[in-house]
């Protein structure tokens, strides 16, 4: 039976997990619809998402149709917690977007439509709560239309709107054509000539929807079951089952790691080709081990997807979701057997980050475990430890997730937590180029190594670049790993203690003390260079191309649309004004002004808070974040360091060697 892994995704409240329910019981597996008031749903398993009534993690379930097997995964709507429909994303065949008839398009739906198009993810729409009072279909398909600016083909009309009755009631009207045609001359050619037959037509449809060219829209209520068993219909026939060859060499994707009651590492992985078993050696990873080579690991346990549930298995192929178990050194976004592309981000990384307090009778040990795992399991919190100051830090999308990840330490671990206030992320972006050299046994340089860099601007996006302008043979390789991934991590707190993400570093001078023996007593480490000599001096080299070089913290800016009654825009532009929001593009809406334009992100939440005031109630705001830019309002934001502050030379030396050089 063929495979198809569907993703359902949404923004918040729009009824997502509902559907997925349905879905499972109109394909027969479950006796009754589980509720998400009632914290009965199959795919909200953790306390806390039956508490809150929102989806937290993502969750597999599967269900059979006629012709193919459907691996479905309920995602997050919450933007908080958009990281988990990140991981997701690069393992699915298609995905069903998920609107509500009565809020209509949100920001989420923009943010997830635009990302699903850009990796050509074949998608349905599904116009859910047609039954509910304030329903509507023609402005909301207007509204789908005219905000996600994408190609849509209606499937039918919804009748009863706002009522228990509400129906959807199939077939594609003349619009379907005129969709179609635009991305197909041979079919425009053929409506030119007298018309198109309806197979015609459906297999066009078909294609192009498998294509991520257009995109199917469906009315219907999850509630009631309206318009569902035509979504399934759809996804049955317009979507594209899995591809992949069993009998080919074993490949997959971690997209989730969570921890067993035992504490052991449980991965979930989308399998592209080959076949896995208990007791196979597996490699894993997109990162070399220590000593060459990927780290490997033989699994224990398989299970697989089946029926609503999760089956124990000896093997598993192609286009199936697994849980593997026996993987220890396992993290999301490794790749399984050969290796994989790289791990993309397709969202905006964490614009903010707190300081986790720990309570009283909370050690701070037992809490560094306990995020740490966390972060196992959501890389994007990104546990961040000042030693110095015995703080830790973790890094959010918003508030909501404080939240979760208080009531998680709680809950799971026994850790009463509370937070500082939250702040800003910036970075840090070189202005110019600089270079600096130590050499070995020169000046009051204390380690036995020669390490010359220089340091320079990369476009945004590109990323750190390290390359060599010395002989690679010049020295053992290990000397040159040690500087490079040391570069690598001390770029992680630039003169200002934020992260340089894009710059191009270079090795111009190195040199080292050879292995040096005395008579009868082996290896002399004071006359010898080592790794620790490389790690320990590049901080120092760096940190002297920076200063020269330059760098100019920036700060997160997101884009804002902003919907308001035109009267009340002349008292939103001034308060716009003060908080350094900059208005790119106005116009009008009918009654209403859109202003669209840039905002610091740590000014969001206060223009959130203002709105409602300004606007009678009546104005809409959705935020994205877009970019950085320098910062030009108020003092350089400065971050606490966590590292040996190689910024003061004295200070580093006392830190890693105990002395003072010279």
């Amino acid at each position: 039976m063929h495979m198809l892994s569907l993703g359902i995704l949404a923004h918040v409240d729009a009824g997502k997990t509902t559907l997925t329910e349905r879905l499972l019981h109109t394909a027969g597996v479950t006796d009754e619809l589980g509720s998400v008031d009632d914290g009965s749903t199959r795919t909200d398993t953790l306390a806390l998402e039956r508490q809150r009534g929102i989806t937290i993690k993502s969750a597999v379930v599967s269900f059979p149709l006629d012709g193919v097997t459907v691996n479905l995964i309920d995602t997050p709507g919450h933007p908080d917690f958009i990281a988990e429909v990140e991981r997701v994303l690069g393992v699915l065949d298609g995905a069903v977007l998920v609107v509500s008839a009565v809020e209509g398009v949100q920001a989420q739906t923009r943010v997830l439509m635009r990302t699903l198009r850009r990796l050509r993810i074949p998608t349905l729409v599904f116009v859910n709560k047609i039954d509910r009072r304030g329903a509507r279909d023609d402005a909301v398909l207007g509204q789908l239309a005219r905000r996600l600016a994408v190609p849509l083909v209606p499937m039918g009309r919804a009748a009863g709107l706002g009522t228990r009755a509400a129906r959807f009631r199939p077939g594609l009207g003349p619009a379907a054509l005129d969709v179609l045609a635009d991305h197909d001359d041979a079919l425009l050619a053929a409506y030119l000539d007298g018309g198109v037959p309806e197979p015609r037509l459906h297999a066009a449809l078909a294609g192009q929807t498998r294509r991520a060219v257009v995109h199917p829209v469906y009315f219907g209520s999850a509630a009631t079951g309206a318009g569902v068993p035509d979504l399934i219909a759809g996804i049955e026939r317009l979507l594209p089952a899995a591809d992949g060859d069993p009998a080919g060499p074993f490949s997959g994707t971690v997209f989730k790691v969570e921890r067993g009651p035992a504490g052991e590492k449980v991965a979930y992985a989308r399998l592209f080709s080959g076949t896995v078993g208990v007791r196979d050696r597996v490699p894993f990873g997109n990162r070399a081990a220590p000593g060459g080579g990927r780290p490997e690991g033989r699994v224990t346990a398989l299970s697989v997807f089946e029926g609503g549930t999760d089956l124990r298995r000896d093997r598993a192929g192609a286009g199936r979701i697994v849980k593997v178990w026996g993987l220890a050194g396992i993290r999301i976004g490794d790749a399984l057997g050969l290796p994989g592309r790289a791990y993309e981000h397709h969202f905006a990384p964490p614009t903010l980050e707190t300081v986790v307090v720990p309570g009283p009778g909370t050690d701070r040990r037992s809490l560094h475990v306990a995020l740490t795992q966390l972060a196992e399991q959501d890389p994007l919190i990104d546990v961040r430890h000042d030693e110095a100051r015995q703080e830790t830090s973790v890094s959010l999308y918003g508030e909501v997730q404080k939240e979760v990840i208080q009531a998680t330490l709680a809950d799971e671990y026994g850790l009463d937590v509370a937070f500082r206030e939250t702040t800003t992320i910036c970075v840090e972006r070189l202005t110019g180029t600089g270079a600096a050299v130590e050499f070995n046994k020169k000046d009051d340089n204390p380690f036995l190594a020669t390490v010359g860099l220089r340091v320079e601007p990369a476009p945004p996006g590109a990323g750190v670049g390290f390359r060599l302008e010395v002989e690679l043979g010049s020295m053992p390789y290990a000397f040159f790993k040690a500087v490079e991934d040391t570069v690598r991590e001390s770029l992680g707190q630039g003169l200002h203690g934020w992260r340089i993400p894009d710059c191009t570093v270079t090795m111009t001078h190195s040199g080292y003390s050879p292995r040096q023996s005395h008579a009868h007593q082996g290896f002399d480490k004071s006359m010898s260079s080592t790794g620790h000599d490389f790690r320990g001096l590049t901080p120092l080299v760096l940190t002297e191309a920076l200063r020269r070089a330059g760098t100019l913290v920036h700060e997160p800016m997101h884009r804002f649309r902003l919907e308001a009654p035109a009267d009340t825009l002349g008292a939103l532009l001034p308060v716009l004004a003060g908080l350094g929001a900059v208005p790119q593009r106005t116009g009008t809406e009918g009654t209403l002004a859109v202003l669209e334009g840039a905002v610091p992100a740590a000014r969001v939440h206060g223009l959130e808070q203002r709105l409602p005031g300004l606007t009678r109630g009546e104005g809409e705001l959705e935020t994205a974040f877009d970019h950085y830019a320098p910062v030009v309002r108020g003092p350089v934001p400065e971050r606490s360091r966590t590292d040996h502050n190689p910024l003061s030379r004295k200070e580093y030396l006392l830190n890693v060697t105990g002395r003072v050089a010279g």
